[in-house]
């Protein structure tokens, strides 16, 4: 009888102690997989910074490389000069 008791009190606390805590060890391990993410996320946003940074370094330093761009993506071009363009088989 005396050993049912104890075993009895001893799964009770166990079970009140689960009932605290699992919760809470939870919402620590949710919150570990978020801190990961994030600290993902921030490394991608630190390296496109950098890219960023380089390009406007670019853009300030190098006359050559705005032209380049600006032929590039804006069709630019100097006068007297004539853009020829592949048709494209469809």
């Amino acid at each position: 009888m005396e050993r049912k008791k104890i075993i009895f009190y001893i799964f009770g606390t166990l079970t009140v102690l689960c009932i605290i805590f699992l919760p809470g060890y939870s919402k620590l391990q949710r919150l570990r997989e978020e801190n990961l993410e994030k600290i993902q996320r921030i490394k991608l946003l630190k390296e496109n910074n950098r890219k960023v940074s380089a390009e406007l370094t670019k853009m300030k330093e190098d006359p050559e490389y705005v032209e380049r761009k600006a032929r590039e993506k804006l069709g630019i071009v100097k006068k007297g000069e004539v853009i020829y363009r592949k048709k494209e088989n469809s």
